[in-house]
C-alpha cells in the first residue's frame, strides 16, 4: 500500500514543533562550557556534560521509538517534550557539577524523541519524497539552532556565575512547553498504535539491522561522523576562546549564522540534489565536504578561515544526515520505522557519549584543535562505506 500524499497543514505543524523543540535544545549547547566552568568543573568534566545527555538519549531513543510504534506517535511526543522542558529547569538549579550531570542525563533520556518526529514525517510522506522532507525537517532543526544559540548568547550573564545561566535555561524550558502545547492542540496521530504488537527487543533489532546491507552501513556512518562532530561540539566553545578570545555571545552568533546556511541547505538544496543525483550520492558528497571543513578549521590562522571551515561542515552535514534517515525509512517496513529510526538515533547518541570524552582529553593533553584532525581521519572510512552504498543503490533514472 502506498503512502498517501502528505497533508501540508500537518507538515507545517510538525515542523513548528520540531523548531520549538530544537530551539530550546540549541539555546543551551553553546552555554554549557561556561556553565560548567561556573561550577568549577575542569574541561574533561565539561565535556562529560555533553556525554551525560547523549547517554540518556542512547537509552531513550529506541525505547520511545518502539513505544511510538506500539501506542502511537502523539502521546510519546507529548510526554517526552513536556518532561524534557522540566529537565532544563532542574539544570538551572543544579548546585554542583554532579547534579548537573544527573539533570543532563534525565534531559537526554526524555528528549529521545527525534526518531518519533522522523517517524511522524515518514508516516505522512511517500518513500520517494522522504529525503526531501527529511531535509525540510532538518531545515527546521537548523532554524531552531539558529534562534536558540543566538538567544542563549544574548540572555547569558557569565559574570554572575551559575545564576547568569538560569534565564536562558528557563527560556529553553519555555520553548519546550510551547512545543508540548503545539502537540496538544494541533498534532494529529499519524500512525495509530498497535497495542497487541510486541516489537523485538534491542538485541533482536540490532541483529536485524546489522544483517541489512544498507542499514548496517548507515549505522556505521552515523556513528563515525557523529562521534567526531560531537567531540568538536563539546570543545568548540573552549577552542574558540583559546584561539580567538570568544565568549558565549560570539559563539551564539556564529551558530546563528551557520544555522541560516544549514536551513537553506536542508530545506532547499537537499531536495534538489537528491532528485538529481539520488540519496547515496548526496550522502557521499556531504561526507567529503565535512572532511574539507574539518581540515580548514584545524589549520585556520584566524576566525574568518575557521568560519569558512565551519560552513563546509554545515553544508556537508546538512545534505548528509537527511539522507541517512531517508535511506533507513525506505529500507524498513512501515510498522518498524519508529524502532529502526530510534535505533539509529540511539547509535548516534552512543557516538555522542564517546565523542566529548575523547575530545576533552585531546584538548587538555594533546592540542586544542586536535579533535578537528581526528574527525577528518574518521570521516575517511565513513566515506568508503557511503561509496559502497552508492554502488548497491545506483542513481534513479
Amino acid at each position: 500500500m502506498s503512502t498517501p500524499p502528505p497533508d501540508r497543514r500537518a507538515l507545517v505543524i510538525l515542523l513548528s514543533v520540531v523548531f520549538l523543540n530544537i530551539a530550546g535544545f540549541g539555546l543551551v549547547i553553546p552555554l554549557l562550557p561556561f556553565f560548567g566552568r561556573a561550577l568549577d568543573a575542569p574541561p574533561w568534566q565539561i565535556a562529560l556534560l555533553f556525554s551525560a545527555f547523549s547517554f540518556g538519549q542512547f537509552l531513550g531513543e529506541p525505547f520511545w521509538g518502539r513505544l511510538s510504534d506500539r501506542v502511537g506517535r502523539r502521546p510519546v511526543l507529548l510526554a517526552t517534550i513536556a518532561a524534557s522542558a522540566l529537565a532544563y529547569v532542574a539544570l538551572a538549579f543544579a548546585p554542583t557539577i554532579w547534579l548537573a550531570f544527573l539533570a543532563r542525563f534525565a534531559g537526554g533520556f526524555l528528549s529521545g524523541n527525534i526518531s518519533t518526529l522522523q517517524g511522524c514525517l515518514a508516516d505522512i510522506t511517500p518513500p520517494e519524497e522522504r529525503a526531501a522532507k527529511m531535509g525540510i525537517m532538518g531545515s527546521a532543526f537548523s532554524l531552531g539552532f539558529m534562534v536558540g544559540p543566538g538567544l542563549g548568547g544574548l540572555l547569558a550573564r557569565p559574570e554572575l556565575g551559575t545564576l547568569g545561566f538560569q534565564i536562558p535555561l528557563f527560556a529553553a524550558a519555555g520553548f519546550g512547553l510551547l512545543a508540548a502545547l503545539g502537540v496538544v492542540f494541533f498534532v494529529k496521530e499519524s500512525r495509530p498504535g498497535t497495542p497487541d504488537m510486541r516489537p523485538p527487543g534491542r538485541r533482536a533489532a540490532l541483529r536485524e539491522a546489522f544483517a541489512h546491507p544498507v542499514v548496517s552501513r548507515i549505522l556505521a556512518i552515523s556513528f563515525i561522523t557523529v562521534a567526531g562532530f560531537a567531540g568538536i561540539e563539546a570543545t568548540y566553545g573552549l577552542w574558540t576562546e583559546h584561539r580567538f578570545g570568544w565568549g558565549p555571545r560570539e559563539i551564539g552568533f556564529a551558530f546563528m549564522a551557520i544555522g541560516v546556511l544549514g536551513a537553506y541547505c536542508q530545506g532547499v538544496l537537499t531536495g534538489f540534489l537528491v532528485r538529481r543525483f539520488s540519496e547515496p550520492r548526496v550522502l557521499t558528497a556531504g561526507l567529503v565536504l565535512m572532511w574539507f571543513g574539518m581540515i580548514f578549521q584545524f589549520g585556520s590562522p584566524n576566525w574568518q578561515v575557521a568560519m569558512v571551515g565551519f560552513a563546509f561542515v554545515c553544508v556537508g552535514q546538512s545534505i548528509c544526515f537527511p539522507n541517512i534517515a531517508a535511506l533507513i525509512s525506505q529500507a524498513t517496513p512501515p510498522d518498524r520505522q519508529g524502532e529502526m529510526l530510534g535505533l539509529n538515533m540511539s547509535n548516534m547518541a552512543l557516538a555522542r557519549i564517546g565523542g566529548p570524552i575523547y575530545a576533552g582529553q585531546l584538548f587538555s593533553h594533546v592540542h586544542p584543535g586536535a579533535a578537528f584532525l581526528v574527525t577528518a581521519i574518521l570521516i575517511v572510512p565513513a566515506t568508503i562505506l557511503a561509496v559502497q552504498i552508492m554502488r548497491r543503490l545506483p542513481a534513479r533514472a
